[in-house]
């Protein structure tokens, strides 16, 4: 019993030597798979850590009650500008906005800025904000946008209110 666990973790130790031995190192092509393979991961570390998963530690209940009521509580414009902002940059996945939104208003945010917050997430993301960049141009890119959150806060004012 003691021989086969041996001699399974030489295999192991034989075929790490063999794949280190065999690595194609000297290939262009090895070497460009293997920084563009790096450079994927520093952009995901970059644009989905930072724009997806930190603002879901804080909706989660990491950004304080008093954070998000001083942001987003009330009806200001400010708020309403926020929440399209804020929404415009988040990724939702889809059906995700609504318990996010549901979190944010038991954590006290304002029902016209949650308004604000839901026409902007599905309308733009930064994912979609650069494929439409790509697809349209940069300066027709940033009147969408504008126009996305303009009018996202405008409807939250007016959703405030009511």
């Amino acid at each position: 019993m003691e021989l086969r666990k041996e001699f399974k973790i030489l295999a192991w130790i034989i075929t790490g030597f063999a794949f280190a031995f065999f690595l194609p190192i000297e290939s262009a092509r090895f070497n460009t798979a293997i920084a563009a393979t790096l450079d994927l991961v520093k952009w995901y570390a970059r644009e989905h850590f930072i724009l997806c998963l930190l603002p879901a530690f804080f909706i989660a209940g990491v950004i304080p009650n008093e954070w998000i009521s001083a942001l987003v509580g009330g009806n200001s414009v400010f708020s309403n500008f926020f929440s399209s902002i804020v929404g415009a940059f988040m990724y939702f996945a889809t059906l995700t906005e609504v318990p996010i939104v549901q979190g944010l208003l038991a954590a006290g945010m304002g029902k016209g800025p949650a308004l604000a917050l839901l026409l902007a997430g599905p309308s733009l993301s930064l994912p979609s904000m650069l494929v439409i960049r790509k697809v349209m141009g940069t300066q027709k890119t940033v009147i969408y946008v504008t126009l996305v959150v303009i009018f996202s806060t405008i409807a939250g004012l007016i959703f405030g209110v009511l």
